[in-house]
């Protein structure tokens, strides 16, 4: 009951805020997502996730939290806050709050007020639309020190109503999570990020996962001042852009980009979705008007070509001219099979034999592409117009008309060429 009354307060606050920006918020309503580790019948551990409802909450130490039944995490004062990171209305995002464990390193955070004792939460700010995902590094210092060797997820119990004092000491952003682009662009992979003290020690790389293969495409170490690779500004490093640059996009630039930024102990990283996509360009055999006599074949072809990836979907519809009635999806369509070509791409072709009758006269036959890249489908349509063939007693009559008309018009001339002569003849005989 407290887990749903919480839930619809969050909602309604939200609902209010609408647009308004983070900077001004004090609290979010947040999900504190513990991992609890145990071992199955077979002897194998195995992970399960509790969902407890938590506080974000803004403020200084010794402020009293906003919603006393619910456990809050604090986040004071620091050089370090994610709400000038983050875009839109709150109503839009979705907070968790996780236990971070630094791998068994054990060293003290070179910022402001921290301790060798402290523990570590990760606080990520995601937009349920997909514009950005924003990670904090939260630090929290126990009441009590915790043994190195023991499990991260048992260092100290979290109640119900526990009030944890946080700071944040490092950001890691991308406004790119997901990106679908065309061949031969120029895209870049947005990765920023910010530390809570001057000149870290820090390590940032790029790598890419395609098809289960993982290869590196830029690493920066800053105690070296070296970099390795390309697309990612060694100076742009220092002000905390991260971002990576692709000249001219291909098939095999498809896949997992995965930015990371290392200031040790902390680890923090975004994968970037990037999708190549390509829509298809259709195109018909026969011209927008198309005339053909009663019993006469045609092959019909439509052509999607050039498209990218390879969920491509023709099919041809026959619609009558009056209207009124749905399009009839053709069942006598032969498909070719999918032709790939040098840049990535493919092919695809949908062709009938038309053999139409005159009932077939004025219906508008249409082929549809559809394809993922395309928000609406593509359509290549023509208008069919049927008419009687012509029988050979036509024929004989039309070539005997021809025939008639002929010798008249010779014995037309003929008799003018005779009376003119006749007419000169009398003029001779005339006495002047």
């Amino acid at each position: 009951m407290k887990l749903i009354l919480f839930i619809l307060s969050t909602v309604v606050y939200s609902g209010a805020l609408g647009s308004q920006s983070l900077q001004d918020l004090r609290w979010l309503g947040c999900e504190l997502i513990e991992d609890q580790i145990l071992t199955d019948a077979s002897g194998q551990p195995e992970t399960r996730h509790h969902h407890l409802p938590a506080m974000l909450q803004f403020g200084q130490p010794g402020d009293s939290p906003i919603e006393p039944d619910t456990i809050t995490f604090l986040v004071t004062g620091t050089k370090v806050d994610m709400r000038r990171y983050v875009e839109g209305g709150t109503d839009q995002l979705k907070c968790e709050i996780r236990r971070y464990s630094t791998g068994g390193i054990q060293m003290r955070w070179p910022g402001p007020g921290a301790e060798e004792r402290d523990v570590w939460f990760t606080c990520t700010l995601s937009h349920r639309e997909g514009l950005f995902v924003l990670t904090t590094f939260l630090r929290h210092t126990p009441a009590t020190s915790a043994d190195p060797q023991e499990d991260y997820t048992k260092m100290f119990p979290i109640r119900d109503r526990d009030t944890l004092v946080t700071t944040a000491v490092m950001v890691v952003l991308t406004r790119s999570p997901s990106v679908a682009v065309g061949l031969l662009r120029e895209q870049t992979l947005h990765c920023q990020f910010a530390v809570d003290h001057k000149r870290p020690d820090l390590t940032v790389e790029w790598r890419l996962q395609r098809r289960g293969e993982r290869s590196k495409l830029f690493s920066y170490t800053s105690r070296s001042g070296k970099s390795e690779g390309s697309g990612v500004s060694a100076r742009a490093i220092g002000g905390g852009d991260a971002s990576l640059r692709i000249p001219l996009t291909k098939v095999t630039s498809e896949g997992t980009y995965i930015c990371s930024v290392y200031v040790p102990p902390l680890y923090g990283s975004h994968d970037i979705a990037l999708n190549i996509q390509e829509s298809p360009r259709a195109s018909v055999n026969v011209a927008s008007s198309l005339s053909l006599q009663q019993g006469e074949e045609l092959k019909v072809v439509c052509d999607a070509q050039g498209y990218y990836p390879l969920d491509v979907q023709l099919e041809w519809l026959r619609e009558g001219g009056g209207g009124g009635r749905l399009p009839e999806v053709l069942k006598n369509v032969l498909y070719s099979s999918h032709r790939h070509h040098p840049d990535g791409t493919y092919s695809l072709s949908a062709f009938f034999l038309l053999r139409p009758s005159l009932a077939d006269s004025g219906y508008t036959y249409t082929c549809r592409v559809s394809h993922h890249s395309l928000r609406t489908p593509v359509r290549k349509s023509f208008t069919l117009t049927v008419t009687e063939p012509m029988s050979w007693g036509s024929v004989l009559w039309g070539v005997m008309a021809v025939v008639f008309i002929g010798v008249m018009v010779v014995v037309l001339v003929l008799m003018l060429r005779y009376l003119h002569e006749a007419r000169r003849e009398a003029n001779k005989r005339k006495p002047y």
